[in-house]
């Protein structure tokens, strides 16, 4: 595989001061909160061995459930393991956030838009990679005024489809499930859908509405984010738990969701 464009952010310091604080398994990687996230990234990895599991979309009910904190989150944790290749891919065209979490913004290199328009264009000309954090990331690239469309190209499997052999882990931060009907085109290209659900915050109906959409066959399970219950003894802002996709769907129509990790 030809190399990467090396995101180049100058000084270490000052890049981490520009990538969002709650991205915790990137900036501290030891506390109790990445430690939260390193139970997610354990089902991930045991879905990659034993299911096949590697090109895996991140989606939300809505907006402002935490669907690209998650993302970049559990591609962290993945990352922590030096001999794995890991690329986050942002596949919301409609309200992009992975770079602007990342402190990438403000460059004029090629995207993912690019790659889907542009046949000819390479995927490692587009993506970036970050050496400090052992990350690939591809952002949109230009904006555009027909992200439906896009999504629909058989281009974008092609590229999924490469990025699948290239890297061990491709995460896609994608839109919210509710509001658009991108991630039901998604559905086709990717291995499995994990959901985010914002505590005190998404509304159980479109819980419900969301598990309603997805193909059960691609429901992986539910990340439970903003949960502020006290656990052994800590005070917790994120506490995440996964399920296979049948608890999912009987803890939502029970209306309740099960605090197990």
């Amino acid at each position: 595989m030809n190399n990467p464009i090396v995101s180049k952010p100058g000084n270490d310091r000052s890049f981490m001061k520009k990538v969002g604080h709650h991205l915790v398994s990137l900036l501290d990687s030891t506390s109790f909160e990445a430690d939260q996230y390193r139970v997610l990234r354990n089902k991930v990895e045991w879905m990659h061995v034993n299911m096949d599991r590697s090109l895996i979309a991140v989606s939300s009910p809505t907006l402002g459930d935490g669907k690209t904190t998650t993302t970049i989150n559990l591609a962290g944790s993945l990352a922590q393991n030096r001999e794995v290749r890991v690329l986050v891919v942002d596949t919301d065209l409609r309200l992009p956030a992975v770079g602007a979490q990342l402190g990438m913004v403000g460059n004029n290199r090629p995207g993912l838009v690019d790659l889907i328009r542009e046949p000819g264009l390479a995927l490692e000309k587009a993506v970036q990679h970050i050496p400090q954090f052992n990350l690939s990331v591809l952002l949109p690239g230009k904006p555009q005024a027909d992200p439906y469309g896009l999504l629909k190209s058989t281009r974008l499997k092609e590229l999924l489809d490469d990025a699948k052999r290239q890297y061990d882990y491709v995460l896609l931060d994608t839109p919210p499930m509710i509001p658009f009907p991108d991630c039901q085109i998604l559905a086709k290209w990717v291995d499995g859908f994990l959901l985010v659900v914002a505590a005190h915050k998404t509304p159980q109906k479109l819980l419900e509405e969301a598990l309603n959409v997805m193909d059960p066959a691609k429901a992986i399970g539910l990340v439970f984010n903003g949960d502020d219950r006290p656990v052994f003894g800590h005070s917790q802002y994120y506490y995440s738990y996964i399920h296979q996709s049948r608890a999912a769907k009987k803890s939502s129509s029970s209306g309740q969701l099960s605090s197990q990790p």
